[in-house]
């Protein structure tokens, strides 16, 4: 049995550049599941991304999947894209096993926990206050390198990861530290800052953008106290739910998160395409 990409409609092209198209995944001309490819807003043709990859509960464990996600790359191909990315639900470990047999590999996942009505305490000695304009320039600048770092090493392109970190700061930032809805709280320990906390609050939710502790006083405990700061804000701004962003091989910053509670949402992995 042959199974194929059926195009349902026509290669849709969008006011912001990207493009799409939608596909059945056809056995022997029998429908067994669908297809959505498109590119991504920010990188044109550089990134496709899997909108869609679904095979109908009758007609998996076949092999159908594998076929039709060759068949997508083979398309993304086409298209002049030099990458493609998926994004796996947290419990679909099917999922995850399919995406990693075909050479996927995780560049991040999102995780996500439920917040009671209780702020947790803060540990002796510590101490949270705002940042300050001179604190926050500084900050901005390094923020913005070490986010292009993280997501040059694995896997985009230098050009396009600093555009990405130049690009993600300035519209979560529009105000820069004035920005509304959004906290940069430096952490002293015994009158010393120890780190720092971008935190901020969409759709209801909270979300951890970045948690740092300085090279000199890590390992002392001081990461899960900006964690639980994390919570007391959130909590303050009369929000349940926190979530955050976590690169993949930042083993130690996973397991402070699944210790606290965190659990996995979504993993994003990205493949060359040669």
């Amino acid at each position: 049995m042959t199974t194929t990409l059926r195009p349902t409609e026509p290669l849709q092209h969008a006011a912001d550049g990207t493009r799409s198209r939608r596909y059945q995944v056809c056995v022997n001309s029998r429908p067994v599941g669908a297809v959505r490819l498109g590119t991504d807003p920010n990188f044109g043709t550089f990134l496709a991304l899997f909108h869609e990859l679904r095979i109908n509960e009758p007609d998996r464990g076949r092999g159908r999947g594998t076929v039709a996600a060759l068949a997508a790359e083979e398309v993304a191909r086409g298209w002049g894209c030099k990458q493609i990315e998926l994004s796996v639900p947290g419990d679909a470990e099917a999922g995850l096993r399919l995406a990693e047999a075909l050479g996927y590999v995780t560049r991040n996942r999102r995780m996500e926990k439920l917040l009671g009505d209780t702020s947790p305490e803060m540990p002796a000695g510590s101490l949270a206050r705002p940042m300050t304009q001179a604190e926050y320039e500084v900050w901005d600048r390094h923020g913005r390198e070490d986010f292009a770092q993280d997501w040059i090493e694995r896997g985009l392109p230098e050009r396009e990861a600093y555009a990405k970190s130049n690009r993600d700061h300035d519209q979560l930032m529009p105000q820069g530290l004035d920005t509304q809805n959004m906290w940069f709280t430096v952490l002293e320990h015994e009158g010393t800052p120890v780190g720092d906390l971008w935190l901020g609050e969409r759709g209801g939710r909270a979300f951890v953008y970045n948690v740092q502790v300085d090279a000199a006083h890590r390992g002392r405990g001081h990461g899960r106290t900006l964690m639980l700061l994390a919570e007391v804000q959130a909590v303050a701004a009369g929000v349940n739910r926190i979530g955050l962003n976590v690169f993949s091989g930042n083993a130690p910053a996973e397991r402070l998160y699944e210790s606290l509670g965190y659990r996995t949402t979504e993993r994003y992995l990205y493949k060359d395409l040669l």
